[in-house]
């Protein structure tokens, strides 16, 4: 009987993202913390079945966030309901302004590109369509102890300016999808997963 092939994601010891200081929440130091922990000789790729219920680990997950910006409706961001056939049930259902997912030994097989970026890229390729010219920059980290899901992953937040709001998704569990103002998007806070409340108080509230 052929054995499935289980997928390994890069984590890194709890311990050592709490030696270089515990935070619950968003927090903007990102040079204190994200090459650190990439560069460290404790990072690894361990299945992910194990991490998901390994809470002394953190599955590092980039967390993009597309921006658009204009005189006539203000700052929008893309947002979209998560469908059933995403892989993290206990998120299903939940409103999310991010897009990204774990990193897997697959992408440190790429020659030239840190296995966290061409993770990311892999990523954003799965799940959308960007159709506009764009510029990124790392903002911060999100910790979120509180949470089943949170006491597992370490999320890494990116915000992506886009200069026309032509994103779409490629995946069809990325339901709903679309640019909305933070005034739309204030009013459904409760209904968003735990990280884009994080990440909506404390970027754009």
């Amino acid at each position: 009987m052929a054995t499935a092939l289980v997928e390994h994601v890069l984590v890194v010891p709890t311990k050592l993202f709490q030696a270089l200081g515990y935070f619950q929440g968003f927090h903007a130091d990102v040079t204190r913390y994200l090459d650190p922990l990439l560069e460290s000789q404790e990072a690894a790729y361990r299945p992910r079945p194990l991490m998901e219920q390994d809470p002394s680990f953190k599955q590092l997950i980039p967390y993009v966030i597309f921006r658009h910006e204009d005189e006539r409706q203000g700052v929008r961001l893309f947002q979209y309901t998560r469908g059933s056939g995403q892989g993290e049930q206990r998120l299903h259902r939940k409103l999310s302004i991010g897009v990204g997912g774990h990193i897997s030994s697959e992408d440190a097989c790429q020659v030239g590109r840190h296995p966290y970026h061409e993770g990311m890229r892999r990523e954003l390729d799965e799940e959308v369509v960007i159709e506009t010219p764009m510029r990124e920059q790392c903002v911060g980290l999100i910790n979120d102890d509180q949470t089943e899901v949170g006491r597992v992953h370490l999320g890494v937040v990116h915000i992506i300016d886009v200069d026309q709001p032509l994103v779409r998704p490629r995946e069809h569990d990325l339901q709903e999808a679309g640019f909305r103002t933070l005034e739309e998007l204030r009013a459904e806070r409760e209904r968003m997963e735990s990280w884009s409340r994080i990440c909506f108080d404390a970027l754009f509230a």
